[in-house]
C-alpha cells in the first residue's frame, strides 16, 4: 500500500465517470421511497448501498492517485462529514428533548401566527427541528376543520425549508457553506430574500386561509371553539442547550481561535466545537425527563441513524465529483448568479440540497476570474484582474447568495426536496389528513404558488 501512496496521477485530470457512483447514490436517494419503499425504508439497506458505492469509490481513488486522493477524502470525510453528522445529531437529539402542546382556536391569524413562529424559529434550531416541534400542535389546533391540507403544504415551504435561511443551523446545506469559509453572520446578509419569500407566502397563507375558514360549516367551528385547550411546553431546559450550539457553531471555529487550523493542531482542538456539540447532547438526553423525549415526542434514533448513513455514501462519492466539477467548472457555460439559482435550486428540488449545494460551490471555486466577474455583474481591470468583486468561501458573494437561496428555498417544491418534507406528511397523513400525491403536491401548489415567488426572489434579488 504505501508504494501505492506514492502514485503522482493529477488528480484534477480525473475521468468524468467517476462521477457516476455519485449520481447513483443521489438517485436511489430520490427514487428509493417511491420505487422500493419497504426495502428502502430498513436503515441497513440504506448503509449497504452507501458502501457499495462509496468503498469501491475510496478505494480507487488511493490507488490511483495517491496522497491526493487521500488528502480529497479527508478533507470529505473527516473535516465534512463529522462536522455535519455531529451538528445535525445534537440539534435532533436536543429538540426531540422539547414538547409542545395545546389546542388553540384554529382561527386564520393563530395558524398564521403558528407558522411565522415556525418559519422564525427555524434558523434558530434547524428546519427538522422546528418542524418536528409545531407539527403536532399545528394538527391539533385544526383538528376540529374541515379544511387542513393546505395548512400542511405552507407549513412545508415556510417552517421545512424557507425559514431556515439565516444562519448555518438552519438547513443542511448552509452548515456546509459555512464550513467552507462563509462566517456564521454572513448569512443574515439573506434576511431581504427571507423576509420577502416568508411575507408573501404567509399573507397567501391568510387570504387562502380565511377563505376556507368561511366555508367551514357551523358545527366545525363550534367543535374547535369548545374544544380549545392552552399551550404546554416541556423540556424548557433544551433551550438553554439550543443556545450553547448556535455559540458553538458561532464562535468555535477558525476565525475566532485560529489555532485550531494549524496543521499541527492537537486531534482535540480540531474537533473542539464537536466535542462542546457532543457535551451538549448528553446533557440533554441526561437532564430530560424520559416522559418528554420517548412517551410524549415519540423519539427514536433511527432518522437520524438514516442521514448517517445516507451521507456516509453521499460524502464519499461526492469526493471525485467535486473535483472534477471544479476543474471542468469553465466548459459548463455559468456566466451569471441567476444560472447558479436555478440549477442549485432544480437539483435541490428532486435531490437532496446538502450535496447539491456543495457541487455548486465546487462550480463555482473553478471559474476563471472572467466569469466570476460575469457573474457577479461587475467589470475587469484592464490588466483581467477582476474589480471589486467581494468573495465569500473562495467564491463572489452573489454566487453563494444564489446557491444557498436556491438550495434552501427549492427544497419545499417536493416531497423529497428536503428531509422534514417527507416527514411533515408522514405524521398530517397519520393524523386523517388526506395529502396530496408526489406530483398532485407539485401541481396543487408548490408550482402554482413556490415557484412564482422565487422567480420574484430572482428577479428582485439576483
Amino acid at each position: 500500500m504505501h508504494n501505492l501512496l506514492l502514485v503522482q496521477n493529477d488528480i484534477s485530470a480525473l475521468p468524468a465517470w467517476l462521477m457516476i457512483p455519485f449520481g447513483l447514490m443521489l438517485l436511489m436517494i430520490a427514487i428509493g421511497p417511491l420505487v422500493a419503499e419497504h426495502w428502502w425504508e430498513k436503515n441497513a439497506n440504506k448503509l449497504i448501498v452507501s458502501l457499495l458505492l462509496g468503498v469501491p469509490t475510496a478505494v480507487y481513488l488511493i490507488v490511483v492517485y495517491g496522497m491526493e486522493g487521500v488528502h480529497a477524502l479527508e478533507h470529505q470525510v473527516i473535516f465534512d462529514y463529522v462536522p455535519f453528522i455531529i451538528l445535525l445529531l445534537s440539534l435532533y437529539v436536543i429538540t426531540g428533548g422539547i414538547h409542545f402542546s395545546g389546542d388553540l382556536k384554529a382561527k386564520p391569524l393563530v395558524n398564521t401566527g403558528f407558522l411565522a413562529l415556525g418559519w422564525v424559529l427555524a434558523s434558530i434550531m434547524g428546519t427538522t427541528g422546528a418542524a418536528m416541534l409545531l407539527i403536532r400542535p399545528v394538527i391539533a389546533t385544526n383538528q376540529q376543520r374541515r379544511y387542513t391540507v393546505h395548512t400542511i403544504l405552507f407549513f412545508i415551504a415556510l417552517v421545512a425549508n424557507c425559514g431556515g435561511l439565516l444562519t448555518p443551523l438552519g438547513d443542511p446545506p448552509l452548515f456546509m457553506l459555512f464550513l467552507r469559509g462563509a462566517s456564521f453572520t454572513w448569512f443574515l446578509n439573506l434576511v431581504p430574500e427571507w423576509a420577502f419569500t416568508g411575507l408573501i407566502l404567509l399573507l397567501i397563507y391568510f387570504l387562502l386561509d380565511t377563505y376556507y375558514y368561511k366555508k367551514e360549516d357551523a358545527a366545525s367551528l363550534a367543535a374547535d371553539e369548545n374544544q380549545a385547550t392552552p399551550l404546554v411546553m416541556k423540556g424548557n431546559i433544551n433551550f438553554l442547550y439550543l443556545v450553547g450550539v448556535v455559540l458553538s457553531v458561532a464562535f468555535i471555529n477558525e476565525g475566532t481561535i485560529p489555532a485550531m487550523g494549524a496543521a499541527d493542531a492537537p486531534l482535540w482542538l480540531k474537533f473542539l466545537r464537536e466535542i462542546v456539540l457532543l457535551s451538549l447532547m448528553f446533557l440533554s438526553l441526561y437532564t430530560t425527563k424520559k416522559e418528554v423525549r420517548f412517551d410524549l415526542n415519540k423519539f427514536t434514533w433511527a432518522p437520524i441513524v438514516e442521514v448517517a448513513f445516507l451521507f456516509l455514501g453521499i460524502f464519499t462519492t461526492m469526493t471525485p465529483a467535486l473535483i472534477y466539477l471544479k476543474a471542468h467548472a469553465g466548459d459548463l457555460g455559468f456566466t451569471h448568479a441567476w444560472q447558479f439559482y436555478y440549477s442549485t435550486g432544480l437539483l435541490s428540488s428532486f435531490l437532496d440540497n446538502t450535496p447539491t449545494a456543495v457541487a455548486f460551490h465546487g462550480v463555482a471555486t473553478g471559474l476563471p476570474e472572467s466569469l466570476e466577474a460575469a457573474a457577479s455583474g461587475l467589470l475587469e481591470h484592464g490588466d483581467g484582474m477582476v474589480a471589486g468583486v467581494n468573495f465569500v468561501a473562495g467564491i463572489p458573494e452573489i454566487l453563494l447568495k444564489a446557491i444557498s437561496l436556491g438550495a434552501v428555498m427549492f427544497g419545499a417544491m417536493t416531497y423529497i426536496g428536503n428531509g422534514p418534507n417527507f416527514m411533515v406528511k408522514a405524521i398530517a397523513e397519520e393524523s386523517g389528513i388526506k395529502m396530496p400525491s408526489f406530483f398532485g403536491y407539485m401541481l396543487r401548489f408548490s408550482l402554482v404558488v413556490l415557484l412564482p415567488v422565487y422567480v420574484l426572489v430572482q428577479l428582485l434579488f439576483l
